[in-house]
């Protein structure tokens, strides 16, 4: 199994492709997310600028001895094919509108070396499959056609990545039961601040032998320390659709990690990963790099800080574990959300026409949930 290091880069950031913060010009996010000896990994998928994030990390990339970089890949939403459907973005590959189960296999393959391609190198060292739909976690094609891709050695490993908004668990688990031998690595949002759902996950993740990388360990941007209610969001920053209040409850969270940390040499942002990182199966973290906007004139808040200078912090996070058991302990009673929003996937609450990010609880999601022994009606939903 491929090792992609405790810390990873994600081409996510920068907000040049999903708009958190200030937009980074080319030349900046190909420093940003250019690999050195403390950060090898650097993830991108296809379709974040329908395919210009491929090329820039290729840039990033570029000149660093193939052997000494860790490249993750990640398909699934099809801008060769389908339409752009608003702010819900491209289909996925497996839209009935776009094809059937025998064309799968062969989207696969022209998505994955497409992207290659465009990263200027012939394999990735892991391939995640990247927000997929409820055919996506289920199909024995789609899996068949990612297996026959690193049988030929276009990727060493193989993953999948839910999302893109939190939920998906039972369909996860769904997938793990049936598909886990060929998968590797999962990535999930997880963190301090989130916990759940993704904490339910992860007992299978081990018995099945698969890793964990983790998104948004950061709680879109927070931990950083940075982040204000008085801080501008752009139209399309993602975070907006955060409920209202989320960023005075981490700032709440915040002053308490921070105490913590400065008790261990750790930023809130280390301890942040530090507490992610002290979960079972999980074993690197990707957390989301902005340099937020600055405040209207007149409005008291801290200064953003330089994205580099967040790069540099995360690069210097100690591989070795500070936290005590206790204190881990602590961040989990203090971060826990149980319940605070409608997930996405399969949900006991779902009603209406299946959508490409939300369906009812079908009969292999509820053996799921009772191999894993969860209860969809408690565990599973939205409660304030």
């Amino acid at each position: 199994m491929v090792d992609l290091g405790h810390a990873a880069l994600g081409a996510w950031g920068g907000g040049r492709f999903m708009h958190f913060g200030r937009p980074l010009d080319e030349e900046e996010v190909v420093e940003l997310l250019r690999p050195d000896d403390r950060l090898r990994t650097v993830i991108t998928a296809d379709v974040y600028g329908a395919g210009d994030a491929d090329r820039v990390v290729g840039r990033a990339i570029a000149g660093r001895p193939r052997d000494e970089v860790r490249l993750v890949g990640a398909i699934g939403h099809d801008f060769y094919d389908g339409e752009r459907q608003g702010a819900k973005g491209f289909p996925r590959f497996t839209s009935p509108a776009l094809r059937g189960p025998e064309g799968y296999a062969d989207y696969l393959r022209r998505a994955c070396e497409a992207s290659l391609e465009r990263c200027g190198t012939d394999r990735f060292d892991l391939l995640l499959l990247h927000n997929p739909d409820r055919i996506g976690y289920t199909s024995e094609a789609v899996w068949e056609g990612l297996v026959a891709l690193r049988d030929e050695g276009l990727t060493g490993g193989l993953g999948i990545a839910p999302g893109p908004a939190n939920g998906f668990t039972l369909d996860v688990l769904t997938c793990l039961d049936r598909f886990g031998d060929e998968i590797d690595w999962a990535m999930l949002i997880l963190g301090p601040a989130e916990p759940w759902p993704g904490r339910l996950a992860l007992e299978a993740c081990v018995q099945h032998d698969v890793r964990v990388l983790t998104r948004v360990t950061d709680y879109g941007g927070a931990f950083w320390g940075d982040l204000t209610p008085q801080t501008p969001m752009g139209e399309w920053d993602h975070r907006r659709f955060r409920p209202d209040g989320w960023i005075e409850r981490a700032g709440r969270l915040l002053r308490e990690v921070a105490t913590i940390g400065a008790a261990r040499g750790l930023t809130p942002m280390q301890v942040a990963a530090q507490w992610t990182l002290a979960q079972p199966a999980v074993a690197c973290v990707v957390p989301t790099l902005i340099e937020e906007l600055p405040a209207p004139e007149g409005v008291e808040a801290p200064a953003p800080r330089p994205i580099l200078e967040k790069r540099a912090e995360l690069a210097a996070l100690p591989r070795e574990q500070r936290l005590t058991t206790a204190e881990l302990d602590r961040i989990t009673q203090l971060g826990d959300n149980s319940g605070c929003m409608a997930l996405k996937g399969a949900s006991p609450v779902f009603e209406g026409d299946e959508q490409p990010d939300g369906w009812g609880i079908g009969t292999p999601q509820l053996e799921a949930a009772r191999r894993w022994g969860i209860d969809p009606d408690r565990e599973l939903v939205k409660t304030h």
